[in-house]
């Protein structure tokens, strides 16, 4: 995870104005989110096929649709083969 700063109270101000969360729940959502962001697209692609494998679909639906979702992230990696797919989930 790259460093952030500790704080982001101007992000956390907004969601306690905003919605109906405490100060200390706003401050973990924030963190919670940042996590979700900072994840690599190695991380990524190993996590959405554990998650796809575990509601049974076949690897061919799996990259399928893993690689209709890469380009859909918060900053969109480099488009990956089938191939290098598969090298990032069994190495």
């Amino acid at each position: 995870m790259l460093d952030r700063p500790a704080s982001h109270d101007d992000l956390v101000d907004h969601l306690v104005r905003s919605t109906p969360l405490p100060r200390g729940e706003a401050a973990r959502v924030v963190l919670d989110v940042l996590a979700y962001f900072d994840e690599t697209t190695e991380e990524f692609v190993r996590r959405r096929h554990r998650e796809l494998q575990s509601q049974g679909l076949t690897n061919a639906d799996i990259f399928e649709r893993i690689i209709y979702e890469l380009p859909r992230r918060a900053v969109a990696p480099p488009q990956l083969s089938l191939r290098q797919l598969r090298r990032i989930v069994y190495g």
